[in-house]
């Protein structure tokens, strides 16, 4: 079958030197982009990621230090591999997880700003996660009955991962599921939009899950002291936390999503004060004066009022003399 397609589709598979999103980096990327007139584009390379690949690693996917040395850096190839990815949407095998997330810190450390805003994104062992629970190997021989050959070869992977996602649509296209919430759906179709949405239930707002997306849409952090919080409420309240999450060992990713929440409150912050002060401007205002005919001069000086003239009479003239002694 082919995949219903309004854009192309970028499925891609990333061999590193381990698993921690922030700190590890590629030392293989393949990518197979499936075109919406049905043909595809396969684009595979081998990096040097610029540091020792740990024997664990090398163990699993094959690829040793010796074997990258000549290889470019990751910043060297960042333009080209941006511009052959384009404006696709991305999907992969635990993609939304590892793959792009690690993706996007090697751009961000290239100084390569590739835009996520109007991308989906659909991970395929979220599908086979929620309906059968199973690893790739498991999930290819499962939907198309095939062993994998040269397991954990990038581009092997993508290949299964690929055929794992036609297989799953064809079989789930009337598959009811129901979610944590008790709402029944067919959400396995030929659509990306639709995949985007089944498999990213958890809507993160980094990829790495330190924030996600409530059902309000609003971002809240997703670990530590302030999970379930909203991230504009934690700042309201200690702003500081910003800069030592600014600070700490988090990754890149995650701190260009913090910042832009961060710039958006401080925005909304700034918006309120002003109001504030035009409505006390508005409040302090001198009221008109109702009679501007009688408007007083402030400048002039206040004028005392004159008693009235006495006569002096002789009694009074007596008391004087009795007074003063004379």
């Amino acid at each position: 079958m082919k995949l219903n397609l309004n854009r192309p589709l970028a499925f891609f598979d990333l061999e590193t030197t381990g698993v921690n999103v922030g700190a590890d980096r590629i030392v293989e990327i393949a990518i197979l982009k499936a075109m919406p007139d049905g043909s595809e584009l396969i684009k595979t390379m081998r990096i040097n990621p610029e540091m020792p690949i740990p024997l664990a690693s090398s163990l699993i996917h094959g690829i040793y230090d010796k074997d990258i040395a000549n290889e470019p850096a990751f910043k060297d190839v960042a333009a080209e591999l941006a511009a052959f990815i384009g404006d696709a949407d991305l999907a992969g095998y635990n993609s939304n997880r590892f793959d792009i997330p690690v993706l996007l810190e090697e751009f961000l450390r290239a100084g390569v700003d590739f835009d996520m805003s109007d991308r989906k994104f659909v991970d395929v062992q979220n599908i086979f996660h929620q309906m059968e629970q199973r690893t790739l190997r498991a999930a290819y021989k499962f939907y198309c009955n095939k062993d994998i050959v040269n397991a954990h070869s990038a581009e092997a992977d993508i290949t299964a991962t690929y055929h794992v996602l036609l297989a799953q649509i064809e079989r789930y296209s009337d598959t009811e599921f129901e979610d944590k919430q008790g709402k029944i759906s067919k959400p396995v179709k030929n659509d990306v939009d639709a995949l985007h949405t089944f498999t990213n239930m958890n809507k993160p707002v980094d990829f790495a899950g330190r924030m996600v997306f409530n059902e309000q849409d609003q971002e809240i952090f997703n670990f530590g002291k302030h999970k379930g919080k909203t991230v504009e409420q934690v700042f309201d309240t200690e702003p500081s936390y910003y800069a030592w999450m600014k600070q700490g060992d988090f990754p890149l990713y995650t701190k260009k999503k913090l910042e832009e929440i961060w710039t958006r409150w401080n925005k909304k912050k700034e918006q309120l004060k002003q109001e504030k002060q035009q409505q006390q401007a508005v409040a302090n205002k001198p009221k008109p004066n109702p009679n501007p005919a009688a408007k007083p001069n402030p400048s002039a000086a206040p004028q005392k009022k004159s008693k009235p003239a006495v006569d002096v009479t002789n009694d009074m003239l007596e008391q004087l003399k009795m007074k003063f002694g004379k």
